[in-house]
């Protein structure tokens, strides 16, 4: 049997194909643009993804060892809290409003004063953000009538793709959770948010866990797909958001394990089997793929902070000779102190106006001094997220590393001593793609659940483990760090 994971990314869209045992048998990919019409906005063309999910399973079938006889399931990694409004022709009513979209500020301030912090917490388990999906609906039903009238169908980016692909109108739970319509803890929509937002719950899709089937590929689509010579039915199974396939990607599906994104922004996600919420809202509570729960942690900038480091402070200067640099700054030289707030903060200070900032310079800082600074705030505003999931007792036995900044043993050392925790890489980088292969195979019945099949694909490697003489002297240091976003907040 061969399992599809389709990961439907802000800038392309990737497919993969994998066997029983988790072998990458080949991949295709495809790239569309990003629209901002106006400061704050980003838009897409939903017909984009499609006609680019088409592209990359052509350049897939490309690869002789893919027999499309053998595919058997297909699942799902998207991009969260997009927002696609179909007519009651399935017609795209309006550009899809993405994840990144800042528009609706005052949509989150009037869903927040109608509920209250608390009211939020009870109905929905989140705050209200502007990346959200709900708050995007608002937007249309004031500022474009016209258009939310004619509403029948709310998707996201995702279930777009499966509506295109069995005809069927469904979403998952994990996706479903960042909606901010979603009931999270009783898994049903909210019928508070509906009737504030004003939809009803025919206009909203189905709801299945991750690897339930949704549906089966229809005949034409098979045509499109180049697939028409597949034996029986292809089933599609609910496929989840791009965190939670994520988290299935690295075998974060069981209590104890935490995984740590760093990539562009940072991502601290935490499985667990029974609800949990911080009542300061600061995580996101959400569902999982795995038909549990898991909190989740997001700094806006992590990877990212070190990007405009080098690229912008020092594009003249090797990526490898400003780590050595860092690195032969002794741990405890004169700390220079940086908050990596370049784009705002989420976690635990949900402030888009928070800016970056060095403290702590003398006539003897040197560039080394800057760069070990940027890896320690950034481990230092991942250990928030992971200091709200302890005070909520979210057990953590071991911590998987991906992304990006995941290929530096050093940033790993110095996230491990200031964690005082274990760190683990693992053993593949195919990230949410592998999640909704994984998702395909479960539904397929190739294994009894999600945790059996990340046990037999995903392996952690070695541990990165503390420096022990270290911890203290970081344990200081992150208390200094605490206190400068308090003392700034003023100034942002």
């Amino acid at each position: 049997m061969i399992f599809l994971g389709i990961d439907l990314g802000t800038s392309s869209v990737k497919v993969i194909a994998v066997n029983e045992s988790g072998h990458l048998l080949g991949e295709g990919s495809a790239e569309y643009p990003i629209a901002y019409p106006k400061p704050g906005w980003a838009e897409q063309n939903p017909e984009d993804w499609w006609q680019g999910t088409l592209k990359a399973v052509h350049n897939l079938l490309q690869n002789p060892s893919i027999h499309t006889g053998d595919i058997t399931s297909i699942g799902f990694s998207g991009q969260m809290h997009g927002l696609v409004a179909l007519d009651e022709a399935n017609q795209v009513l309006t550009p899809a409003l993405l994840w990144c979209d800042q528009r609706t500020q005052a949509e989150c301030d009037e869903i927040t004063a109608h509920f209250g912090f608390s009211g939020l917490a009870e109905t929905v388990s989140n705050q209200a953000l502007t990346g959200f999906t709900a708050p995007k609906v608002l937007w249309l039903k004031k500022h474009q009538p016209e258009i939310f009238k004619k509403i029948r169908h709310i998707l996201l980016p995702k279930d777009y793709i499966r509506f295109k692909l069995t005809g069927t109108y469904a979403t998952d739970y994990s996706d479903a959770s960042g909606m901010l319509l979603l009931d999270v803890q009783n898994k049903k929509w909210s019928q508070p948010l509906c009737d504030f937002i004003g939809v009803t719950s025919d206009m909203l899709p189905d709801l299945y866990e991750s690897y339930e089937v949704t549906g089966t590929v229809t005949d034409e689509a098979l045509q499109l797909l180049g697939l028409s010579n597949a034996l029986g039915k292809i089933s599609v199974v609910g496929g989840a958001g791009d965190q939670a396939a994520g988290a299935v990607g690295t075998g974060t599906v069981k209590e104890g394990i935490v995984s740590v994104t760093l990539g562009t922004s940072g991502v601290v996600f935490a499985a667990h089997d029974q609800f949990a919420m911080d009542e300061q809202l600061r995580l996101h509570a959400f569902c999982h793929a795995n038909g549990r729960y898991h909190s989740m942690g997001v700094m806006l900038s992590a990877a990212n902070c070190l990007k405009w480091w080098t690229d912008t402070v020092n594009a003249d200067v090797p990526f490898k000779t400003l780590l050595a640099e860092a690195e032969a700054v002794p741990t405890s030289d004169q700390h220079v102190l940086f908050l990596p707030y370049l784009t705002g903060e989420r976690t635990p200070y949900a402030n888009p106006d928070a800016r970056g900032t060095f403290i702590g310079m003398t006539p003897t800082t040197t560039r080394g001094h800057f760069t070990r600074a940027i890896l320690e705030g950034v481990a230092f505003g991942l250990k928030d997220s992971l200091e709200i999931l302890r005070a909520i007792q979210v057990p953590m036995d071991e911590i998987r590393v991906i992304g990006g900044g995941s290929k530096s043993d050093f940033w790993l050392k110095i996230i491990a001593t200031i964690f005082n925790l274990s760190v683990r890489r693992i053993n593949t980088d195919q990230g949410g793609a592998l999640g909704a292969a994984i998702l395909a195979a479960v539904g397929a019945g190739a294994f009894e659940s999600v945790e059996e099949a990340c046990d037999k694909i995903v392996k952690p490697l070695d541990a990165i483990n503390p420096e022990r003489a270290d911890v203290q002297f970081y344990a200081d240091l992150y208390r200094r760090y605490q206190g400068l976003y308090k003392a700034l907040e003023p100034w942002f």
